[in-house]
């Protein structure tokens, strides 16, 4: 179930507000988009803002160490049948983001620091869908591969690529969707409209009830 489409679109679409939250609430920092924050230290680094490279700086490096934990957890869980580590990872998410919702402006560095933790914990648990290579977090290898698939079926008319191809162009969809919702829903509720991403995390949560399957 952890790679079913149903629950991709449930993480897309978490993956998108986040991004949008952090951006518009937390000092135009990136949650998913490691890329962007080091286009945007790098140049703070040229310019000689260090307030600034600080402020870039440690959401990536809170990503790089959610990926480390979320190979831990899946190591942990080698062999557990309930519960699997995919699951142990949305809910681990889910309380970060619920205490993101009550750190005040102050503290936002540590805010975008939890949340790129999180969402590294979820981009490098959830890999695939339906088969098929993805992120939840971000969009570029989603677009590369989409239109790759595209590629491949008008040249093949083979039926699975153009299948491959609508997962992927779903999944950017919804992550856009949220992405939209989440910018305005942050303009409009502030620092607690992260809360909105836990009910879609709770659902994909569930869903991966519907199959249980040994971790890997």
């Amino acid at each position: 179930m952890a790679e079913t489409l149903i629950v991709a679109l449930f993480l897309a679409f978490s993956g998108g507000f986040q991004d949008a939250y952090t951006f518009i609430v937390r000092d135009h920092v990136f949650a998913n988009a490691q890329t962007g924050n080091i286009v945007l230290m790098s140049t703070n680094l040229i310019k000689g803002d260090y307030a600034a490279v600080i402020r870039y700086l440690m959401p990536v490096c809170a990503f790089a160490a959610g990926v480390l934990a979320a190979d831990l957890c899946r190591s942990l869980h080698r062999g557990i049948i309930h519960n699997t580590w995919h699951q142990t990872v949305v809910l681990a998410e889910m309380v970060c983001l619920f205490l993101v919702g009550f750190m005040p402006a102050e503290v936002n560095i540590l805010a975008n620091m939890i949340v790129s933790f999180s969402c590294a914990m979820q981009v490098e648990t959830f890999r695939k869908v339906n088969g098929n290579p993805y992120a939840s977090t971000m969009c570029i290898g989603n677009l590369r591969s989409c239109n790759s698939n595209l590629s491949q079926f008008i040249q093949t008319h083979s039926r699975k690529y153009l299948v491959n191809a609508m997962d992927y162009f779903l999944v950017i969809f919804v992550f856009a969707v949220g992405a939209g919702i989440g910018g305005n829903f942050s303009d409009d509720i502030g620092i607690h409209s992260v809360w909105i991403c836990l009910p879609f995390l709770l659902i994909a949560y569930l869903l991966m009830f519907g199959k249980k399957e040994k971790a890997e």
